[in-house]
């Protein structure tokens, strides 16, 4: 398990500031790379004992607006 957010980490190099998507690409090419097989959100999801993604609903950016 790999935890990923800004308050971890706010750069990906030398004055370059990450988004949160550029973290979680980053781990997931790491651990791609060593040979470990990333779980989908929905796999995820079902491994926290969360209830699956409500598919009907508006994406984030569709709410804020």
């Amino acid at each position: 398990h790999v935890r990923v957010g800004l308050e971890d980490n706010l750069y990906l190099g030398r004055g370059n500031k990450a988004t949160n998507a550029q973290l979680v690409e980053r781990a997931v090419t790491l651990a791609e790379s060593m040979g470990a097989r990333v779980a989908t959100p929905d796999e995820a999801r079902a491994t926290l004992g969360l209830r699956p993604r409500d598919r009907s609903a508006a994406t984030t950016k569709e709410r804020i607006r």
